[in-house]
């Protein structure tokens, strides 16, 4: 039987994208609300310490591990060796904390992070790009590997790689160094079937983010051209359970394959609105169930 842990990314109670929603909210709150809900885990935010020392104190304080942590790629704009130096700070800082994987994502020309930008407006690379993206990826995924720190390569709504079929190409033409963090939101939202894609790459699949989609706000967020941020206003985004996202048969296919890591609720909202403990609560609840019916363990 697979073994797995819970945890949660601080988008519950505070956005980085989107910085005035719960921008009154202390660290403090998050990691204690966080752990009463029951995870044991949390991806990093822009409230956290960067610093090895203060950051594995602030969570030790409240029996929690640090999962992972967002890194902003630039392949299409420097060189591999470039990229490389400019994720040292991050690296040192998850392998410090005792992090796995790094969460890496393309964010040349994005648009998910403009709120004036419709997610209609997210960037297609040619050929070229391709080329370049895909290989400085293999380059960097083999050098994280020697550092013992896994690339998990982010799909994103508004970013390079959103489509189902852009998540193939990139898989399809970088080395197995190059992992895939598997967010069953976003692939949804893009129109993409996540199962398909497990049972095409569970062997590179070594991180999952468990996002819910309201698919009424997600058709209305497509009917009227709108951004990324707007749908995120608007409530596209839940926690497991609460939205129109089927969870099971992936998760089962994870477990029979032997997934092992993290399983992560991610469920921007904005918390005037979702209750963030309510909704850290609920996620916990939902997902945990989720995870047993699928066969995994949970390690608490």
């Amino acid at each position: 039987m697979s073994t797995i842990r819970l945890g949660i990314n601080p988008l519950t109670w505070t956005n980085d994208d989107l910085p005035s929603l719960g921008a009154d909210t202390p660290l403090e709150t998050c990691l204690a609300e966080g752990r009463e809900a029951g995870f044991s885990g949390f991806e990093l935010g822009n409230k956290f310490p960067r610093t090895p020392v203060t950051l594995s104190q602030g969570l030790g304080e409240h029996d929690l591990s640090l999962v992972s942590g967002w890194y902003s790629a630039r392949l299409l704009e420097r060189s591999p060796e470039e990229e490389i130096a400019a994720l040292q700070e991050h690296l040192g800082l998850l392998k410090a904390c005792g992090a796995k994987v790094m969460v890496f994502c393309e964010v040349s020309r994005c648009v998910h992070g403009s709120q004036t930008t419709p997610l209609s407006r997210r960037p297609h690379l040619d050929d070229s790009d391709w080329r370049r993206l895909t290989k400085g990826l293999s380059v960097v995924g083999d050098y994280l590997e020697k550092q013992g720190v896994s690339l998990a390569y982010h799909h994103h709504l508004g970013t390079v790689v959103e489509s189902q079929t852009d998540v193939e190409r990139l898989m399809d033409n970088t080395s197995d160094s190059v992992g895939l963090l598997l967010d069953l939101g976003h692939l949804y939202g893009a129109g993409g079937d996540s199962l398909a894609i497990a049972k095409r790459y569970v062997s590179r699949i070594n991180h999952v983010h468990c996002k819910d989609v309201r698919f009424s706000v997600m058709k209305s967020l497509r009917n009227r051209d709108k951004s990324f941020l707007d749908g995120v206003l608007d409530g596209l985004f839940t926690v497991p359970g609460d939205g129109d996202v089927d969870f099971l048969p992936t998760l089962k296919h994870l477990s029979e394959a032997g997934y092992e890591g993290w399983l992560v609720v991610e469920a921007e909202q904005d918390p005037e609105v979702a209750h963030p403990l309510t909704y850290a609560r609920l996620g916990y609840h939902n997902l945990r169930s989720l995870a047993e019916q699928a066969g995994f363990c949970i390690a608490d």
